[in-house]
């Protein structure tokens, strides 16, 4: 009977030493290989045209280190193990981190909806709401008076609307030079006083030390709607804009294929690259996606396609992977794929 007590004890004590390990946070952040999730369940077009195929975002796993999640990282192929200093900026919170992410999104979301509408001729038109802190540079005038996350919608008494206003406008400053900044923070209006200043590995340009991203509201012509609330980053930009353009669209681009890929979007269509890809390849190929799509980078020696290729022939999938350059490169190749 003693015995047995003594293994009870023995047990709950491993069940509550491993709770309490399992909720210390390690300085690293984990990475390892998502999924790879259909679009057109969370993208629907009003009236728009079905597919045969699907186009897919890829994704990659992502959470803070604890010793078993460290652990597990060390042993497995294609699990990362980054320290915090690579992932978070220095003062910001988890929270914090994933709101920048969740902003990054909306922006990449914005894109890919503005430039799906445009190239297949249907009525975008904007509402601008101001600009968005995405990050403050470390020793630069705006640390410690902003915040990521801060909207800023007015600066020395005149309303801005977008970044590229902001940024003209700030350029034009001197060093010394006082700027006013009307912002919101959780709700409640500010203001501060930031003097510009030279940037340090650039004595020519002068700012206040923020990186921005323009906060607006996309009207379109038929309507939109999008659930990607759980999905951060910018990275599932390319991929967006090809499932919007299918709805718009009478030709199915996935010709029956089960398309996969990765890489963000501007307003112009350029691809840029992204960050976790041999994560997303093993992701992509467990799915089962024929085609993948990566970024090219113009076919630097480093670019995420080398880095896919390299990948794909390392854990012997069949699938097949393209370089995009631009989002008409990627209907271009579309355009003459096989009928799956």
């Amino acid at each position: 009977m003693k015995k047995n007590t003594k293994l009870v004890r023995a047990i709950l004590i491993g069940i509550i030493l491993a709770a309490v390990l399992n909720f210390i946070k390690l300085p690293f952040y984990i990475t390892k290989p998502g999924m790879a999730t259909e679009l057109e369940p969370i993208i629907e077009v009003e009236g728009g045209y079905e597919e045969e195929g699907s186009f897919s975002l890829t994704t990659v796993g992502f959470g803070r280190a604890n010793i078993f999640s460290y652990a597990i990282a060390s042993v497995f192929p294609y699990h990362e193990i980054l320290p915090l200093e690579d992932v978070v900026q220095e003062g910001e919170s988890d929270d914090e981190y994933l709101d920048r992410q969740l902003h990054m999104m909306e922006s990449s979301q914005e894109s890919a909806v503005a430039l799906a509408y445009e190239k297949a001729g249907k009525k975008v038109d904007y509402l601008f709401r101001g600009i968005y802190v995405m990050q403050v540079v470390k020793d630069m005038p705006s640390e410690g008076k902003l915040k990521n996350g801060d909207r800023i919608f007015e600066v020395d008494g005149s309303e801005f609307k977008t970044a590229e206003e902001f940024i003209a406008y700030v350029g034009k400053k001197k060093k010394g030079d006082t700027i006013e900044i009307t912002y919101e923070r959780n709700g409640k209006k500010g203001k501060t006083e930031i003097v510009a200043d030279t940037f340090p590995n650039d004595p020519k340009k002068v700012g206040i030390g923020i990186s921005l991203v323009t906060d607006r509201e996309i009207e379109t012509d038929p309507d939109i709607t999008l659930d990607t609330s759980n999905i951060g980053g910018p990275s599932a930009g390319l991929m967006m804009s090809l499932e919007i353009y299918n709805q718009l669209t009478k030709e199915d681009f996935t010709k029956g294929h089960q398309i996969a890929g990765t890489g963000t979007i501007d307003d112009n269509g350029k691809v840029g690259p992204i960050g976790g890809i041999s994560q997303k390849i093993v992701a992509a190929d467990k799915s089962g996606a024929d085609i993948f799509l990566a970024p090219n980078q113009e076919g630097i020696e480093t670019s995420n396609y080398r880095e896919a290729v390299k990948t794909a022939k390392e854990i012997g999938t069949e699938m097949k992977i393209v370089p995009i350059d631009t989002f008409d490169d990627a209907i271009a190749y579309l355009e003459k794929l096989d009928v799956k």
